[in-house]
């Protein structure tokens, strides 16, 4: 599919008007959408929602300075496009810049383009939903409510600039989630597992892989069933390896994004080659790794993604960018300009941001700790950019006493500030684990899909909220 040859008049007249649209500009771009999508949610013994969407359209944009004017429609004709070149171009009233250079081009391809929605069908999805809610209401007489999601998409984008480059990228995205509830008595608890990533839903839709699922979900709702009210106070905290990595990506990774730095509205902001968290900390972000959710074989401004180093052994030194704040700064894009759809203007966005492995293994961590909280999954948190405070909500924690993991525990909030927490990590893990697909990612109002990850760590002196004092 050529998604510029989608419009009323041909590719030639396309590229007139953009070329003149971002003519005296220092950027810009047309973005070419073509977007499929499905969700199928059967709940508590019915399917409940059940979905598909088509949606294309178009975003003009160019930059000066930095202002930017930006324009869409899901019209694809000349008029429509005349019309947002007309409102584009009145950033540029009395501004005179010079393109910058395009984008380096690459070969490669993190993920396949087949389209995940076409197989298995419709049906097929629909009982295997059914299958699973049979299934987990089996296994054990305290389930009370299941719900099970099947959510695909296929996105084809391209990337046309004022000096004629075109840039394209086929992105499918699968995800597919389990959630139980579990009772005794009048207590009720949860539990969730959720998988997937850019590519095909075979792999998840296996009787051993939606059996795993389904049982993780029920063992975390059983365990938060025995679980007794966390303590409130002052406590040595490990946290487990993959998707407590949220915590890493809310309180540190937004904070490292170039536009908050170059406004200097980051509680990192001018500390690039400074010490920000303990030595043997390494934050990366990378957006190269082949099927991972959020991977990107380019970002949206046609820029190739690329593995980008953000703190160093607990030194900063480099923020993720999008082509406008990297100008601004004097510095490169990394491949992070990112934007929901082409409704939306691309800004400085996280692909999948981790801690890599240092050298202690996951029982050392735990035994180091003589009375402390043991954090293995979170749910949702808040966090401020400009401070770096945040709070988290623990969905499975224990107790850890004399080196020992003991009591599950429920309701624990971890509170913070990301860069002070930075320099509370005491221990790193040697078993660096990316989560299993589930990150989305908010800013300014954009949603994008997302990767989070880490290794156990152990960070001393946490505050947590509780109702046990």
């Amino acid at each position: 599919m050529n998604l510029v040859s989608q419009f009323d008049i041909t590719e030639d007249r396309v590229r007139k008007i953009v070329a003149e649209t971002i003519e005296g500009a220092d950027d810009g771009e047309l973005f070419l959408e073509y977007r499929e999508g499905e969700a199928l949610m059967f709940d508590n013994g019915r399917l409940k929602t059940a979905s598909f969407n088509t949606d294309q359209g178009f975003g003009l944009r160019a930059v000066a300075g930095e202002a930017s004017g930006y324009a869409h429609s899901s019209e694809l004709s000349e008029a429509a496009l005349l019309r947002a070149s007309d409102a584009v171009s009145a950033v540029k009233g009395g501004y005179s810049g010079t393109l910058a250079a395009a984008p380096a081009r690459t070969n490669r391809h993190l993920y396949g383009e087949e389209n995940p929605i076409s197989s298995p069908s419709f049906e097929a999805k629909a009982k295997l939903l059914q299958q699973i809610d049979a299934w987990l209401r089996d296994k054990d007489p305290r389930v009370r409510q299941v719900t099970a999601s099947l959510a695909s998409s296929w996105q084809h984008v391209e990337i046309l600039r004022g000096d004629g480059q075109v840039v394209r990228d086929i992105r499918p995205l699968v995800r597919m989630n389990v959630a139980v509830v579990v009772g005794d008595g009048d207590r009720q608890e949860s539990g969730s597992y959720g998988m997937g990533g850019r590519k095909s839903f075979d792999e998840f839709l296996t009787d051993e892989s939606w059996k795993n699922a389904a049982t993780e979900a029920l063992r975390q709702a059983l365990v938060n069933l025995e679980a007794i009210p966390a303590p409130a106070g002052t406590f040595d905290i490990v946290l487990s390896s993959g998707w407590p990595g949220v915590m890493l990506h809310e309180a540190v990774g937004h904070g490292l994004e170039g536009d908050f730095n170059r406004k200097k509205t980051s509680a990192f902001a001018g500390l690039l080659g400074q010490q920000v968290a303990a030595k043997g900390v390494t934050v990366v972000d990378d957006g190269t790794i082949s099927e991972r959710r959020g991977s990107i074989t380019v970002d949206d401004e046609g820029t190739p993604s690329g593995r980008n180093v953000l703190i160093e052994d607990g030194k900063l030194v480099g923020y993720m960018q999008d082509r406008q704040n990297a100008r601004l700064m004097g510095m490169n894009a990394t491949g992070n300009g990112r934007r929901e759809s082409y409704a939306h203007q691309p800004m400085p966005r996280m692909t999948n941001t981790y801690m890599t492995s240092g050298d202690k293994t996951p029982e050392e961590i735990i035994a180091s700790v003589k009375n402390g909280i043991y954090a293995v999954s979170f749910g949702g948190g808040q966090v401020d950019i400009t401070s770096g405070k945040f709070v988290f909500g623990c969905t499975e924690a224990y107790m850890i006493e004399d080196g020992k993991v003991t009591q599950p525990i429920k309701g624990a909030m971890l509170i913070g500030n990301g860069p002070d927490a930075m320099h509370r990590v005491t221990m790193v893990g040697n078993d660096m684990k990316l989560d299993t697909g589930i990150g989305m990612c908010g800013k300014a109002g954009q949603g994008v899909p997302v990767g989070v990850g880490q290794p156990h760590l152990r960070m001393n002196q946490m505050t947590v909220g509780g109702t046990r004092v």
